[in-house]
């Protein structure tokens, strides 16, 4: 039976707002608002949830939501409002009335933890700062919350009145400012992915002005790299590989996405134009070729090539990837949960996911790929992309090769033709086997195929001119043009061509139909506006319409988590209830509507952050802070992480010397363990050995490295799988990274060409570590860190001098010329020491 917006809010908030709403409350002046979801909700996560959660919760009891406690469970009512002492909750938490202590099997809750329950219960059971919203937090459309009035020099925007107004909240203080050093390296790394040159350090240090920092963060945002850097969460979170996935992993030229990522990213693209373009470049009136080309994003997805894979079932697959890639990062929604049967815990159905799924459904597609030559596999529908010339020529070419066609035919068709051909049947000598053997049919018994042969072959050898320099000619245009379309490399992108009928599957089996839905977004957000169509342009508007709630929140909360490692929200997946609360929620809603309010500016946005106290303070911690905080949620310091393996291997290419810094292109093959794609080659079908560049190719970035979903590249330790939509920084630290960093030919290499560089650059083994580390670090070592770098020096000439050949071997990795004017002992040992540098702790961490 059909319901609307209307019933659908009711059912859901009916029995709450008789409780919370009805209910009123004083507080005593000083008492501190205890919130469900930032102070509550986090003990029933840690304590409760295991065993109370969802619609099959334990006892019929749920401790998801404010609503679902009040609604209580089989044995009546969990909580009175006002009345702690009276509510069973508190009393199983107590362990009192009777009745076994909860949490039962497991250490019981903390007296802290259980007061913290009971104020609440006593307080009304608020669920927001005010107590007036019955909602989870993020799906209330944010509101930009007045600035904390505060007074302090250490407030440089906005971001720090928040975070200072915490802090204080928390008798805590922040730290101070990194050292210039410490901080251009880190908003260096940020920006651009690279580490600061020598020359860039010592500009910064030396400048005095009060807009140093500043001019610093103008010149980043300026820079070509910066694209590269900042597309990288965007690769995992479009899933972007070079190859379609399975067995047959055959190639695709998706990289031409990537390139339009990087090129967006470059030119500050409004946020809301990105989404749009991405999501629905192919419905804007009279698209362009970048606008088809943005909407690959959403044909990044795994394609099944196999021999077994129905189409039907793998086109359903597709629909499936695309509903939870747009969901996960644009909403932070887990609506893959509703693929199958109503959340469980976020207040969106199952109709809402196909209603969400019919938007996808009008693709011309079939589910695997269908276009090869080969090596590349491909589905339709997909774009040319060349050069300006290619793509002239493919505009012209086909009419070229028509109206070529259209001079010759008179010459290749006809019954003048027929008749010669049948006068040169009976003169001809000597021809090939097949025309032998046609020759002997009869005429007409001849198959048409058969009969299409001999005339081509007659064409090819008896006409005269003119006719023979027609057909010469059109066939030239038509090499030409075939030969073009081989080159040209083509895009998957989205169009709406093929309508289709949408329906709710069962328990998501695409065989199994239900009730037929219709484009529309889930009931519990605010509804499209009627003047948006109802198509992916629509559902691309709605995205960035100022009544959404969860957008903009979103795309702050990822950038955030690119300069502070995590998120103001540390699950950026999962918004909904069973996700984590932000830790600053009035900063994050005063950033989401600034955001929208100055046109989804994203460079304007980050230099908020990156300008901020916030952003500059130091990241060493105290041993009190440390164990007050070790998370650092309350930001009383600066933040220090591993940076990822794809940063790592750019920032050691770029030490040494060797980084060649091309932007875009095509995929390169830098070096990879021998063997890697071996496992591939159970068929006769292609041949995966691995082709590695050579060349500058080699020290390409590692954003431009070719991605095979079924085989990764194996220095790229802690990357995404690229096989599904992830927006959630993986951040490790293990002894197993050394495997790479200290064995990798690429990282031998970078080892030695930074090496040769201070040799030729220095005489003295003193300057020549200390530049070492310099380019390294940014900074030079002190005194005692000098000592220890100059005795490993020595030991390892010492080590080299009892075995040369063993030196020349480790001179011998990589594909970089050496030097050979320089002591390849001397060598060698200057190589292992700056080997060691780049593998420091302060070398691979982002302080």
């Amino acid at each position: 039976m059909p319901f609307g917006r209307a019933t659908m809010r009711t059912t859901l908030t009916g029995a709450l707002s008789l409780g919370i709403l009805a209910y009123a409350i004083t507080l005593t002046p000083n008492k501190k608002k205890v919130d469900f979801v930032h102070d509550v909700q986090p003990v029933f996560k840690a304590h409760c949830t295991r065993c109370h959660s969802g619609s099959d919760g334990a006892g019929g009891l749920s401790l998801d939501s404010v609503a679902s406690i009040l609604k209580g469970g089989v044995s009546g009512t969990a909580v009175v409002l006002g009345k702690s002492g009276e509510s069973v909750l508190v009393q199983r938490l107590e362990g009192k009335g009777g009745k076994a202590q909860m949490p039962m099997g497991f250490t019981a809750l903390a007296p802290r933890d259980i007061d913290l329950v009971k104020e609440w219960i006593d307080q009304g059971c608020l669920n927001s700062a005010t107590g007036k919203s019955e909602r989870h937090w993020a799906y209330v459309k944010p509101v930009k919350p007045p600035l904390p009035d505060l007074k302090s020099p250490w407030i440089k925007n906005p971001i720090d009145a928040f975070v200072l107004q915490r802090l204080q909240k928390e008798h805590l203080s922040p730290s101070p400012e990194a050292d210039k050093t410490t901080l251009i390296r880190r908003v260096t790394l940020d920006l651009i992915g690279l580490p600061p040159t020598p020359q860039e350090v010592d500009a910064f240090v030396a400048d005095k002005s009060p807009n140093a920092y500043e001019r610093v963060v103008d010149r980043l945002f300026a820079n070509p790299h910066y694209g590269e850097k900042m597309a990288l969460p965007w690769l995992d979170a479009a899933r972007y590989a070079d190859s379609d996935g399975f067995q047959m992993d055959g190639d695709t030229f998706q990289y031409l996405w990537r390139d339009w990522l990087v090129k967006a990213l470059n030119e500050n693209m409004p946020f809301d134009e990105f989404t749009i373009e991405q999501l629905a470049g192919d419905l804007l009136p009279h698209p362009t070729q970048d606008q088809l080309i943005a909407t690959a994003f959403n044909r990044n997805h795994m394609l099944n090539g196999e021999g077994g894979a129905i189409p039907e079932e793998q086109r359903n697959v597709g629909l499936f990837d695309r509903v939870d890639t747009t969901c996960t990062t644009w909403l932070g929604l887990t609506m893959t949960c509703s693929r199958c049967h109503d959340h469980k815990y976020d207040p969106f159905t199952q109709r809402d996911y196909y209603s969400l799924m019919a938007f996808f459904n009008n693709l011309p597609e079939t589910g695997i790929p269908t276009d090869n030559d080969g090596k590349h596999f491909i589905a339709q529908p997909w774009v040319y992309v060349g050069t300006g010339e290619q793509m002239a020529l493919l505009r012209s070419l086909p009419e070229d090769l028509k109206k070529a066609q259209e001079a010759a035919k008179p010459y290749e068709e006809g019954p003048d033709v027929d008749k010669a051909q049948a006068a040169w049947e009976q003169t001809i000598k000597s021809p090939p086997k097949e025309i032998a053997g046609i020759l002997q049919q009869e005429p007409a018994k001849r198959s048409k195929e058969d009969a299409k042969t001999l005339r081509e072959y007659y064409l090819d050898n008896a006409l005269t001119e003119p006719g023979k320099g027609l057909r010469k000619a059109w066939k030239e245009l038509d090499a030409k043009l075939a030969g073009l379309k081989v080159d040209v490399p083509r895009v998957m992108v989205m169009a709406d061509t093929k309508p289709r009928k949408t329906y709710v599957y069962s328990r998501g089996n695409y065989e199994t139909h239900l009730a037929e839905v219709h484009p529309d977004t889930p009931l519990y957000l605010p509804p499209m506006l009627g003047t948006y169509p109802k198509n992916r342009l629509g559902l691309a508007k709605w995205m960035v319409s100022p009544e959404n709630p969860l957008t903009a929140r979103v795309e702050v909360n990822r950038n955030w988590q690119v300069f502070f490692g995590k998120g103001l929200v540390r699950t950026p997946e999962n918004f909904g209830v069973q996700g984590e609360p932000p830790t600053h929620p009035e900063l994050l809603d005063w950033l989401a509507v600034d955001f929208r309010q100055h046109g989804w500016d994203v460079k304007r946005l980050q230099k908020m952050i990156v300008t901020s106290s916030t952003y500059r303070q130091s990241s060493k911690v105290s041993a009190k802070l440390r164990e007050r905080d070790p998370d650092n949620r309350l930001l009383a310091r600066g933040a220090r992480f591993r940076m990822p393996s794809l940063v790592l291997r750019d920032e050691a290419l770029a030490e040494s010397g060797l980084l060649n810094p091309a932007i875009g292109g095509k995929p390169v093959y830098p070096y990879q363990p021998k063997g890697i794609w071996d496992s591939l080659n159970i068929t006769d079908e292609r041949d995966f050995s691995y082709p590695q560049s050579k060349g500058s190719d080699l020290y390409r970035r590692s954003i431009y490295t070719f991605w095979r979903r079924t085989v990764g590249p194996g220095d790229m330790f802690d990357a995404s799988t690229r096989q599904v939509c992830t927006v959630r920084f993986s951040q490790t630290s293990t002894p197993l990274h050394a495997l790479t960093t200290l064995n990798d030919v690429a990282w031998v290499e970078a080892g030695r060409a930074l090496a040769q560089n201070v040799m030729m650059q220095f005489k003295t083994p003193g300057a020549r570590l200390s530049e070492a580390f310099r380019r390294v670090c940014a900074r030079r070592p002190d005194a005692t860190e000098l000592q220890i770098l100059e005795k490993g020096l020595n030991r390892s000439m010492a080590e080299f001098r009892r075995d040369p050949k063993a030196a020349e071997r480790y001179l011998s990795e990589g594909e970089s010329p050496r030097d050979t004017k320089l002591d390849p002992v001397e060598h060698a040992a200057y190589a292992t020491i700056c080997l060691e540098i780049m593998n420091l702790d302060e070398a691979l961490t982002r302080e």
